[in-house]
């Protein structure tokens, strides 16, 4: 959806929903959501998980 030549906010907004109602549902989940990002075993106190 180009939506670069159109000025006014409310109506490249409008244009972009439309765009995206006429789209067909997305598929189901065939895995978990970021079941592939890396886990960690173990982290000191402070770290961030990944």
């Amino acid at each position: 959806m180009d939506t670069r030549n159109i000025k006014d906010r409310a109506e490249r907004k409008r244009v972009k929903r439309d765009a995206r109602k006429k789209q067909p549902p997305k598929p189901k989940r065939t895995e978990p959501r970021g079941s592939h990002k890396k886990k960690i075993k173990k982290a000191a106190r402070g770290q961030r998980k990944r």
